[in-house]
């Protein structure tokens, strides 16, 4: 054990995970390589969760923060904040919620906490619609709605939650159904749900569920139920956090690929926004964000320098068109990676979009989950130069793949052989 390991298990919680037998220290990084403390260098595929999205140590944003940091860092939202307001109108813009209003946090559990106040606070109701597989946080509230029984230590809630099917296209009771019957199946199933409760304040949805192992259901489904929502009142919450600002290539938010029926009442964002700086936020029309009547604050939520960082982040993404390469590196990536798989037994499916791809993997010759396969890859990729994430929910066990969405082909190419060798080494 290392040393540094020693002191962590000394001073931080058991339940703090690490990845690794040997957990890794990350020292630097640039692009999309990191290096850790023993100088190896690895082509980063998961982006501290998702969360380096553009590029480590991208010379716009560093650059952005050093000034910044240099006149001010912080003074809280008791006074007025230019880079606050310069960036919440881009994404009051950039969410197509009209009449917008932007409320800035630290973390994307933060902004879904939030945004159940607003939903619950508005709607006068404290019954929450959440999907099963789904996960939206750590805090008391977000645990409570999570539809994933390994990311929830307690059943204690300040809300009542009830579970919708549809988040998992090709597992549970609907999986046979066509594309078509699936969405109308989930839509009976929500209708019927709500003939036997109390109305409920809102549906909280990832477009994509990411820790679930970055599962989805047909396109069209959140349209389908923002339609029966709408005849009740209910309120849809767009969970952004990792499907936001490009990175499923096809659209800049996972929302738009259920579009029909307009866009969200509340959208959530965080991780990819700030590029390692901790930015959070909730974007919702003005009559629900303004309906609190008390009084609230945010004393590190748009904090100067974070929303500099998040200004020169945003401003690299659109004028570099990332979600573009995404959509044509991703595109690429997945395709190799199906290619590759296919004769793999363990691999039950490479599904994603963009550059948010999942391998999932099974016992060869069952349909049942494979975690120790999981962690075996993670290692024999680490050690081949490539660090990847892992996730999965009910009896499912999922590779997460996610770079920064500057990821070139060379790159694309060279970490999918990798991982080639890391699956072949472990069936």
């Amino acid at each position: 054990m290392n040393d540094l390991y020693a002191r962590h298990r000394n001073v931080l919680p058991d339940w703090l995970a690490l990845y690794y037998e040997d957990p890794l220290e990350i020292t630097h990084g640039e692009g999309r390589h990191v290096w850790d403390a023993n100088g190896n260098r690895y082509l980063d595929f998961f982006g501290g969760i998702l969360t380096t999205m553009t590029a480590h140590a991208l010379p716009e944003v560093t650059k952005a923060v050093s000034e910044q940091a240099g006149r001010i860092i912080h003074s809280s939202t008791l006074y007025l904040n230019r880079p606050m307001v310069e960036l919440a109108e881009r994404i009051a813009q950039l969410s197509r919620i009209p009449d917008a209003r932007v409320f800035f946090t630290t973390s994307g559990t933060e902004a879904n906490d939030t945004a159940l106040l607003l939903a619950t606070a508005h709607r006068r109701s404290n019954t929450v619609l959440a999907m099963r597989n789904s996960y939206h946080g750590r805090s008391f509230s977000a645990v409570g709605i999570t539809g994933n029984r390994g990311w929830s230590p307690t059943s204690l809630s300040p809300l009542q939650t009830l579970y919708v099917h549809g988040g998992v296209r090709t597992r549970g009771p609907y999986a046979h159904l066509n594309d078509a019957e699936f969405i109308a199946a989930c839509v009976d199933d929500l209708t019927d749900l709500l003939g036997h409760t109390r109305p409920p304040a809102a549906l909280i949805a990832e477009p994509i569920q990411g820790v679930g192992g970055f599962t989805s259901p047909p396109d069209g489904l959140y349209a389908a139920f923002r339609d029966v929502l709408q005849e009740h009142g209910i309120l849809w919450i767009a969970d952004e956090v990792q499907t936001g600002w490009g990175r499923t290539g096809e659209h800049f938010w996972g929302w738009q690929a259920h579009a029909r029926s307009g866009p969200p009442d509340i959208v959530t964002f965080a991780k990819g926004i700030g590029n390692g700086m901790s930015i959070g936020g909730v974007v919702a029309r003005a009559e629900i964000m303004n309906c609190l009547d008390a009084n609230s604050i945010s004393t590190f939520g748009g904090t100067q320098v974070t929303m500099a960082a998040g200004l020169a982040n945003l401003t690299y993404l659109l004028e570099h068109d990332l979600q573009g390469n995404a959509r044509r590196v991703g595109g690429l990536l997945i395709e190799r990676l199906r290619a590759v798989t296919a004769q793999l037994p363990g691999v039950r499916e490479v599904r994603g979009r963009g550059l948010m791809i999942g391998v999932e993997l099974v016992r060869p010759g069952t349909d049942e989950a494979d975690p120790k396969a999981a962690s075996a890859v993670l290692e024999a990729a680490r050690e081949g130069g490539l660090l990847i994430g892992k996730g999965g929910g009910h009896n499912t066990s999922a590779l997460r793949i996610a770079p920064p969405l500057s990821l070139t082909v060379p790159e694309a190419e060279e970490g999918a052989a990798i991982l080639e060798r890391a699956l072949g080494s472990v069936q």
